[in-house]
């Protein structure tokens, strides 16, 4: 069988183009089932067709997140920015897919940032991109928020609630000494509750996973998990000193993911080991405002060491000195990391 003919690239922009103009279509009447039918026929009618909303889809992601990780009230240069580099059209045909899909990511982006906007407003403790806080709250315990995390508290004579509603947080339990009796200590996500058991451990959204969970890491002491919607079978589990668990609505299971030591933040610094550069940057990202990406090429690269959080650019430079990559930054907030030319 012989394989299908690449698109030539004057084709290639011409139905990315078509494609991003579903895009736009489909988040002006997300609930129009004509349109949705009509964007569904489009994409099976050909095969190169489907490989242009998929890219683009890639890409519209990309952008949604940058958006969001930008300071407020510095979305609307940054889409003027992008929509002045888009005219440069053929010479900038990357840029120019960006400016266009700038008008699509807007309008979900801007809702996104509303909702976080609500998640530090509704917060009893909140942090912004790159800021890290401790906090003592009133029974002693010692709250620790990384990057760009949100935790209401709800203590009552029964017992101490968190409600992590964004990010990560670093619990040391307190006694509770001002209580007359023992409160349970508790830590609420979406996915499930975390009671301590005396101890000091971790909690990290991530809503990106599949599906969105929540990562344990216990440091001292135990912490007893169960489920928001425990399957059949499922039972409370507690997990011990050293010990990482990802819980999601309906279940659990124990965390094997190595290369990183995921408590460093908590001195302010990235540990890793034989690392991903790929993985490496995304955590940095945590850190930076804006989009901090990297080509294909680099992504296998491996690295390993301490860095700072405080300064992300000089941990960029680190990188620098350590592979064969370089930082382009093209704007202010958009930084791509590729192989050093």
């Amino acid at each position: 069988m012989t394989a299908a003919a690449t698109p030539p690239p004057s084709d290639l922009e011409a139905l990315e183009r078509q494609a991003i103009a579903w895009l736009v279509r489909l988040q002006s009447q997300p609930v129009n089932p004509r349109v949705q039918r009509a964007c569904d026929h489009w994409r099976s009618a050909n095969p190169d067709h489907e490989h242009a909303w998929q890219s683009v889809q890639h890409t519209y992601a990309l952008m949604r997140q940058s958006f969001l990780r930008l300071p407020d009230g510095e979305s609307g240069p940054a889409m003027h920015a992008l929509q002045r580099a888009g005219a440069l059209g053929g010479r900038r045909r990357a840029l120019g897919r960006l400016a266009a899909l700038a008008l699509a990511v807007a309008p979900t982006a801007w809702l996104a940032r509303r909702e976080l906007a609500w998640q530090r407003i509704g917060a009893d403790y909140a942090t912004a991109t790159g800021e890290r806080r401790d906090v003592v709250l009133a029974d002693g315990t010692l709250l620790s928020l990384n990057t760009d995390s949100a935790v209401r508290v709800r203590f009552d004579a029964t017992q101490r609630r968190l409600l992590l509603d964004r990010g990560e947080i670093f619990v040391r339990s307190g006694a509770d000494a001002p209580s007359p009796v023992h409160r349970p200590l508790r830590v609420e996500t979406a996915q499930g509750r975390l009671e301590a058991l005396g101890t000091r451990f971790s909690v990290r959204l991530l809503p990106d996973h599949a599906p969105p969970a929540s990562r344990l890491g216990v440091e001292q002491g135990a912490v007893r998990m169960q489920p928001r919607l425990p399957g059949a079978g499922v039972r409370p589990v507690v997990a011990e000193a050293g010990q990482r668990w990802l819980m999601t609505r309906s279940g659990l299971r124990a965390d094997t993911a190595a290369g990183m030591d995921i408590h460093g933040w908590t001195e302010g610094l990235l540990v890793i080991q034989d690392m991903r550069l790929a993985d490496f940057l995304t955590e940095v990202a945590r850190y930076r405002p804006g989009h901090l990406g990297w080509d294909d090429d680099v992504a296998e690269l491996r690295i390993s060491g301490t860095y700072p959080l405080a300064n992300t650019t000089r941990v960029l430079a680190l990188l620098s000195q350590a592979l064969p990559i370089e930082a382009a930054l093209r704007t202010r907030y958009w930084t791509q990391v590729r192989r050093r030319r």
